[in-house]
């Protein structure tokens, strides 16, 4: 056994002293440190947390910049990497912060040293950022961020599941200023290398973002062949959570921020309007700077003028007023009817297409009540002068157009068709005033710039068939009269005139043979409606429809006529009385087609706006019920045929779809194999399996305007861009399928129909404006 001397003993027993000593000290800095790393740990956790806040929002950010752009949203490095939890939602990177034994901290923080402060920071491992959405500078794409040191006693994060995608972030979800800590020390630190995200020191007081590129101001300008923005309050989201309402202009994303004490808000909830009404009072001022005679004294007191589009009636004595405000854009000019009761003031044209045309209005001075409303549509740009005649009582009004060509135009105003009895050209420089003779109604005379001119009112011609263009001299008194209108007039001076051609004037799609009967009817944008006989190659009548026509068809027992017109609206007519039985609107686009059904109880018409709308036809054929309307095609219906039992409906649109419906239910039926075998009516469609035919091989789907089957289901016939009409063999199923062609039109045909027994083929052309008649032989 060993035994140690004392001075041994005591160079021990002063070791064994300092070993307790130092392991006091470490105790005393374990402890120290366990409350530094606990605080570490706190700190850590909460800033994990806005990271993971943060990179959502910056994720969410870059989905609306992508949606903005039109692109689809790129995938980050994070995702790339395998790095988010889940593959739905807005996606999280997953923090995972992995905890160290004790021991193993003990041992580290056994050699920082004693004093706490100057404890290295760890650098964890270098993750890439997502890059700053307000990055000004390339670098910022690829920006570093540390990872959180491990803590003694962190807690493993748990796994994150990915958060659904919310229609609005509150601001309290987004980046707080407890992220931005200053650098250096024992602090985390988060580095932002694009100038354009943050200040030197991150986020400002009390505020979100520092720049105009902020997240929630995000903004790209809209590309000529770029998405559609989000545009005005339909779009408004609310935030419940600190009351702000979110709504976009161009796109841009704009928060307003409501009262502290507002109560929640719907957006989809509508508020009713205020009880409370507005009456107009009172009128100030007069336009005269740049009208005439637009100041009159009426039989009541009162002084009659204008200003803006108000007619000011003005007791100057009682110092009061009244309106008339049936006007939609500036008033240009005023008449006094000879009674003193009526008054006639016309209008310029206003920014909308249909409310805002120039016009006349005739009105009661007492009661303010419109009379008529004259010339709507048929005027270019304002009514620059109006006049009452005088010799008949005022039956007569005239009016003069301030377009190019200052055309004048004379109306019986007092007609429920508002009938114009004759126009025409009126000067090139401006006119000022018109006036009737005082004692002859046929006599006008107009004054302007450098002119005075008088005109001559003749009852020889209505003002239906346009006005003289030629005049050729026939046999005796006899002469034959061209008009403006594509007319020939024939007759003479003592006994009068009447049509020996009639034609139309502007561009012509309607085309519709009857059912049974050598007859057909035309209609125009001209706004006529013409009824033909094929035998006699006369026009039975003529009609004015003051609707400008795209299609037309004939009831299946030839009963009625029905018109389809570009503004969405439809008509029905007796064909013996020209009566109009009834009228519907559909939508604001035209009509295209229209078609009766075989057993004459149903009608059904196809819109430009893409869908078919299907009535039931009651009271033989006097009143039109809708049942609904067809909803499938993604472009403009144009062309529909009917099945023979009238249960199903086949239709082509401008995009060369083939679908087909339940006319009953008005639903598609998806399945063609379902309809291969269904009898059809008849063959109006170009885009089936029995006219494949008919399409050349360079077709680009608009070559072909319109197509028909002859009744005995021997012939085809179609009508091109090129001004050919086409006599193929029926059916055409035959890619490469031969046909005779015939020229005449020189524009697009329009319609092709054969007569009710084949006999002969009509035909219209586009702008040529002619019908043209095939004999089939």
């Amino acid at each position: 056994m060993m035994r140690l001397d004392a001075p041994e003993k005591q160079h021990r027993y002063h070791n064994l002293l300092d070993d307790d000593h130092a392991n006091e000290m470490l105790e005393g800095e374990g402890a120290g440190l366990a409350v530094r790393v606990a605080e570490l740990e706190v700190r850590c956790a909460r800033q994990a947390e806005d990271l993971l806040c943060l990179r959502s929002t910056l994720a969410d950010a870059l989905r609306r910049l992508n949606a903005l752009e039109g692109r689809a949203p790129t995938a980050t490095s994070g995702q790339r990497n395998g790095a988010y939890g889940g593959s739905q939602g807005t996606p999280t990177r997953e923090l995972r912060l992995r905890q160290p034994s004790y021991r193993e901290t003990a041992k580290r923080t056994s050699s920082y040293g004693s004093s706490a402060s100057s404890l290295p920071q760890r650098r964890g491992v270098q993750h890439q950022s997502t890059g700053s959405l307000q990055s000004d500078s390339p670098a910022s794409s690829s920006s570093l961020s540390p990872a959180p040191s491990p803590s003694p006693r962190a807690t493993p994060a748990p796994h994150h599941t990915p958060h659904t995608a919310q229609p609005y972030r509150s601001r309290n979800n987004s980046t707080s200023s407890n992220q931005s800590v200053s650098p250096g020390g024992n602090n985390l630190t988060k580095r932002w290398n694009s100038t354009g995200d943050f200040n030197a020191h991150g986020l400002l007081p009390n505020s979100r973002f520092t720049t105009t590129k902020s997240l929630l101001n995000l903004y790209s300008k809209p590309s000529q062949n770029g998405p559609i923005l989000k545009h005005g309050t339909h779009t408004c989201q609310y935030n419940e959570e600190d009351g702000t309402m979110r709504m976009y202009l161009r796109g841009r994303p704009v928060i307003l921020y409501g009262p502290s004490d507002q109560d929640n808000l719907d957006p989809a909830k509508v508020a009713p309007p205020p009880q409370q009404k507005l009456k107009l009072e009172w009128v100030y001022g007069y336009r005269g700077k740049d009208c005439r005679s637009n100041l009159y004294l009426l039989p009541t007191g009162e002084i009659v003028y204008f200003v803006a589009a108000v007619v000011i009636l003005f007791n100057v004595e009682e110092q009061c007023q009244r309106h008339y405000t049936g006007h939609t854009d500036d008033v240009k000019c005023l008449a006094v009817h000879p009674n003193k009761l009526i008054i006639a003031s016309g209008q310029c044209a206003g920014h909308d297409r249909l409310d805002a045309r120039p016009h006349v209005r005739v009105w009661n001075s007492v009661s303010l009540a419109t009379l008529a409303v004259i010339g709507a549509g048929q005027m270019e740009r304002a009514v620059a002068c109006v006049t009452f005649s005088r010799a008949d009582g005022g039956a007569l009004l005239a009016c003069v157009d301030e377009g190019t060509d200052h055309t004048i135009s004379v109306w019986e105003w007092q007609r429920s068709d508002k009938h114009c009895i004759a126009e025409t050209k009126c000067s090139v420089d401006t006119v000022v005033a018109a006036e009737f003779h005082p004692l002859d109604r046929n006599q006008i005379v107009t004054c302007g710039k450098s002119h005075i001119a008088f005109w001559t009112l003749e009852n020889i011609i209505e003002g239906h068939y346009g006005g003289v263009r030629v005049i050729a001299e026939g046999r005796g008194s006899q002469l034959f009269i061209g008009t403006t209108k594509n007319c020939v007039l024939h007759g003479d001076l003592q006994l009068g005139f009447s049509p020996a051609v009639l034609g139309h004037v502007d561009e012509l799609w309607g085309l519709a043979t009857h059912p049974s009967l050598p007859q057909f009817v035309s209609a125009g944008w001209d706004r006529l409606l013409q009824l033909w006989d094929g035998l006699s190659h006369s026009t039975v009548w003529s009609k004015d429809i003051e609707e400008r026509a795209q299609c037309c068809a004939w009831g299946a027992d030839g009963s009625v006529i029905a018109v389809g017109c570009l503004s969405g609206k439809w008509m029905v007519y007796d064909p013996h009385s020209r009566e109009l039985l009834a009228q519907h609107h559909d939508g604001s686009e035209p009509i295209q087609t229209i078609q009766f059904a075989p057993n004459n109880k149903l009608v059904a018409l196809g819109s430009r706006d893409n869908f078919i709308y299907i009535y039931q036809v009651d009271d033989n054929c006097t009143r039109y019920s809708r049942l609904g309307k067809c909803l499938g095609h993604s472009s403009y219906i144009t062309h529909l045929d009917w099945s023979e039992d009238s249960e199903y409906i086949r239709s082509n649109s401008g995009d060369y779809e083939l679908l087909y419906w339940n006319a009953t239910t008005c639903r598609q039926i998806t399945s063609a194999t379902q309809m291969r075998d269904v009898s059809w009516a008849t063959n109006t469609c170009p885009i089936t399996f029995q006219t494949i035919g008919v399409w050349p091989e360079n077709a680009d789907g608009t070559d072909i305007n319109t197509c028909t089957r002859s009744h005995d289901a021997k012939l085809a016939a179609t009508g091109d861009d090129f001004g050919k009409v086409k006599l193929y063999a029926y059916p055409v199923t035959q890619p490469k399928s031969l046909s005779h062609q015939y020229g005449g039109h020189s524009s697009h045909v329009t319609c092709v129909r054969f007569l009710p027994d084949d006999s002969r083929l009509v035909s219209t052309g586009g702008l040529d404006t002619s019908v043209m008649q095939w004999v089939v032989d």
